[in-house]
């Protein structure tokens, strides 16, 4: 899982990962990834697996943070 999004049968409830939420406009230059923890995985989408954070945001996983 380098530079490459993960696909959502790589994705586990959990994980921490970076995500676009659904309704941030993908062209606006301000769009800063959402670090979260994954609640529910919807499945993949051409723009990255589909998911729910525990938070309640819902996006697009771009990659798995990982620990420093």
């Amino acid at each position: 899982m380098a530079s490459e999004r993960p696909s959502a049968e790589e994705l586990r409830r959990g994980m921490t990962v970076k995500i676009v939420q659904d309704d941030a406009d993908p062209h606006s230059e301000d769009t800063e990834p959402i670090i979260g923890e994954v609640g529910t995985i919807y499945g993949d989408e051409p723009e990255g697996p589909h998911v729910k954070l525990k938070s309640g945001v819902v996006g697009h996983v771009q990659s798995v943070a990982h620990d420093e």
